[in-house]
């Protein structure tokens, strides 16, 4: 029996195209490579390591930045693309931009439980859909009691010094690398793509890290 594919995911739960390109590798799979085993890992990135823990005001954030902020414009792009695979988003509903060290924490903690990955997707459903604070506890308790999680460990582990600097040291070592843009896939640990990338896109790169591998597995 082959191993596992190992898919390495650069993500931050901030971001929609994140949401987007998680949403397009499950489908991706689902749909044209089912009964693939798959290993997929969450690595941090921090968009905006400077976001108090309380978060910041979307709208005065970009108008700051570009001058204006029109939301119909600045999301029109993004919105498509996710209702063009399915996913349903309406991201000015969100007028928060959180502070994810916490929520990237909780990925990180659920590795040995087996819920990572599920895990990492809610989160991101959570912020841009159910529009609540990923940077609160309580909010991450719940959300980690409903995968895999004691809620007083996921309370322990999100509030935990220490562990928050590890989180930050792995953005870090992300950024070192010269990972920025996210979403950003590894496939097979040699196949990278980047970006707002198509499930056609993320088939043939899954195509490719196979046949590295010696796999003979085509997309669907």
């Amino acid at each position: 029996m082959a191993a596992p594919l190992k898919i390495e995911l650069y993500t931050d739960v901030i971001c929609p195209w994140c949401a987007i390109g998680s949403h397009r590798l499950d489908k991706v799979l689902a749909e044209r490579f089912e009964g693939l085993s798959v290993e997929i890992q969450h690595h941090p990135v921090l968009l905006m390591p400077d976001t108090p823990r309380e978060g910041r005001d979307v709208a005065a954030y970009f108008t700051q930045r570009f001058g204006k902020f029109d939301a119909a414009s600045f999301y029109e792009r993004p919105e498509a693309e996710a209702r063009r695979s399915g996913l349903g988003l309406d991201l000015a509903r969100q007028p928060r931009i959180a502070n994810t060290i916490a929520a990237h924490t909780l990925i990180r903690g659920a590795r040995p439980l087996g819920t990572e990955h599920r895990l990492a997707v809610a989160l991101g459903l959570t912020h841009f859909v159910e529009i609540r604070d990923i940077a609160d506890p309580e909010v991450l308790a719940d959300i980690g009691a409903a995968h895999g999680f004691d809620r007083a460990q996921a309370l322990a582990l999100v509030r935990s010094e220490a562990e928050l600097a590890k989180t930050l040291a792995e953005a870090q070592a992300a950024s070192a690398r010269g990972i920025s843009g996210v979403p950003h896939f590894i496939f097979g640990g040699g196949i990278a793509i980047a970006g707002g990338q198509s499930e056609d896109a993320l088939a043939e790169a899954i195509t490719a890290a196979l046949a590295a591998q010696g796999v003979e597995e085509r997309a669907g």
